[in-house]
């Protein structure tokens, strides 16, 4: 196992030192309850029964009788602490360690997520938290108590026959030898059992989101096959592990069983020097059976150790990147803001030098509307990516009211902006959740937003209106409707500067109208980015920035740029005559 795993374990156990050594404590006293029982029985066989006597030494056998009872349920009691309490440990490891998880997710930037499939994601938070739950409430529940039983055997069976001890422990390195090399043969097919699950959990999760365009398709026999292929794969592997797993169990009873033969063998043959009463050897070969169980154990949690540290491998591998956090603690409170937005000689790749922005420079003065046009990859979204701080420029300054956005704190930052996607996201919640987002707006204020995005008919139109829940992903309203909410949410917030991504695309022509009024409203008061394929959304800009292959090629109002009949002519005409 590498030194970084136990060390990652180490960290996760550091805050349970107390609980650890009282789960061990609980376990001494439950091996001695386990020891202590075949001890009095072998008393009553070899003391009391052989001269059937009810008293002996002024212990009788009622007393004994109790004592065993006593054991049994102290024993037993203790265990379901100790199994109740690692249970609780492992519940909150698991609590932090999900939490965690959500929280790096949510707080990684956008480089994360692109370079990360959300399928991945979702098998770390859920199902690699399991295997690290299964750690605490199968193995740490029995480990500490394995362990001293073991001792504890050893030392009994010692203490009654050093000769057969010294006979039947030369069976413990024929055990640890056909269990070391078992093991190494698991560890192998397991880490690639592991991967095969993780391959097949990223396909069924992504698969599942994306059924639609399978459907649209007609893919699904070569999904289905697909599928196939994932499942073989992981089936195959677990075949092999399964085959071993059940191997193993097996091998172990043979050598115990083995053991006991050479038990009686010698205890039968007098004249090796072994004399034992009956009782005694009762007694040593329940302790030698018993040395099998816990070992029995142990083994049995090799897998579930091994899938555990695995896990724990691949959740702090995500973790421990903490080149990928966003940092929304420091950074310049915005307050008042105005709504200047400059971009100066920004040059911007998502990978190496493949520059997507080059050498970007214009103005947005506050209060002023302005279009980015362009064909697709020309770097408009780009652009309104790059003002939300979604990613880091390499080089030149990107600034609001005269202040570089690096060093503004990125939750003022976004909490000023607002940004309307093509395809906005609607949480399963209430459509007034999704208008309010968790934030502290009252519902006249909702209203108000609802209005304004001109969404009123359609939300009284729902059953329970503002109170209806959306489907998940918002899949029971239109393409249309779901826009009509995103631009509520917008309203709501009332950010300083509007972002709209073909906010517009999916909407009806009336429905645009009624919009495109709010819209007006808004950006005569607020500064506002459009992007748009529809040019007749934004002949009435104060500024279109036209791009092409990641430069500016012109800038200027709508009139300005038909009569420089240059590039952004060529694109309105071409619009235009696609209408008529």
């Amino acid at each position: 196992m590498k030194s970084t795993t136990i060390n990652r374990f180490k960290k996760m156990m550091k805050p349970y030192k107390k609980t650890i050594i009282l789960v061990t404590i609980m376990a001494l006293f439950i091996n001695i309850c386990e020891l202590l029982k075949p001890f009095l029985l072998e008393r009553v066989m070899d003391k009391y029964l052989p001269e059937k006597l009810y008293i002996y030494e002024n212990i009788s056998i009622t007393t004994i009788a109790i004592i065993y009872i006593i054991l049994v349920i102290a024993g037993n009691v203790v265990d379901y602490i100790n199994r109740i309490t690692t249970s609780n440990m492992g519940e909150k490891v698991v609590y932090k360690l999900r939490n965690d998880l959500y929280e790096y997710i949510e707080k990684s930037n956008v480089s994360f997520h692109d370079k990360t499939p959300s399928g991945k994601l979702f098998v770390r938070v859920t199902s690699d938290t399991e295997d690290v739950y299964s750690l605490f409430s199968e193995v740490i529940t029995t480990l500490p108590k394995d362990i001293i039983i073991i001792i504890g055997l050893l030392i009994m069976m010692i203490y009654i026959s050093i000769q057969l001890s010294a006979i039947n422990i030369l069976i413990i390195p024929l055990l640890l030898i056909v269990t070391i090399c078992m093991t190494n043969m698991m560890k192998k097919i397991y880490a690639k059992s592991k991967e095969a699950r993780t391959v097949l959990n990223t396909f069924l999760a992504e698969s599942i989101y994306g059924i639609k365009l399978i459907k649209i398709f007609n893919r699904q026999k070569e999904k289905q096959d697909e599928c196939e292929k994932y499942t073989k794969k992981y089936n195959d592997e677990s075949k092999k592990l399964g085959l071993l797993y059940g191997m193993l169990p097996s091998l172990i009873v043979i050598i115990e069983n083995l053991g006991i033969s050479i038990i009686v063998i010698f205890c039968a043959n007098k004249g090796l020097g072994i004399n034992l009463d009956v009782g005694i050897i009762y007694l040593f070969i329940t302790y030698f059976k018993k040395i099998f169980n816990p070992i029995d154990r142990i083994i049995e949690n090799i897998e579930i150790v091994q899938d555990s540290m695995s896990s724990i491998d691949k959740v702090y591998e995500i973790l421990e990147h903490t080149e990928y956090l966003e940092d929304d603690k420091t950074g310049i409170e915005l307050k008042n803001v105005t709504g200047k937005i400059e971009f100066k000689n920004v040059w911007f790749a998502y990978e190496k030098e493949n520059w997507i922005l080059k050498d970007v420079s214009f103005t947005i003065n506050p209060g002023e509307s302005a279009a980015l046009v362009g064909k697709t990859g020309s770097g408009k979204t780009t652009i309104t990516n790059l003002i939300n701080r979604f990613y880091t420029i390499q080089k030149g300054e990107i600034l609001l009211d005269g202040i570089n956005i690096n060093d503004i704190n990125l939750k003022s930052l976004r909490k000023n902006i607002g940004t309307i996607l093509q395809d906005p996201f609607i949480f399963a919640k209430s459509i007034k959740d999704n208008i309010k987002l968790y934030s502290d707006i009252s519902d006249k204020r909702v209203e108000e937003a609802v209005k304004l995005a001109s969404a009123t008919d359609f939300i009284n139109s729902l059953n329970n209106g503002l109170d209806e829940i959306a489907s998940e992903r918002g899949n029971s309203y239109s393409a249309g409707q779901k826009q009509l909410i995103a631009f509520a949410r917008i309203f709501a917030q009332n950010p300083s500067i509007f972002i709209l991504d073909e906010a517009t695309a999916n909407i009806d022509t009336t429905t645009e109208e009624l919009i495109q009024k709010s819209v007006d409203k808004i950006s005569a008061e607020k500064t506002s980015i459009f992007i748009a394929h529809r040019l007749s959304t934004i002949v009435n800009v104060d500024k279109i920035i036209v791009l092409d292959h990641g430069k500016i090629i012109e800038q200027g109002n709508h009139h300005e740029l038909l009569e420089k009949n240059g590039y952004y002519a060529k694109l309105y005409n071409a619009y235009y005559n696609s209408l008529t």
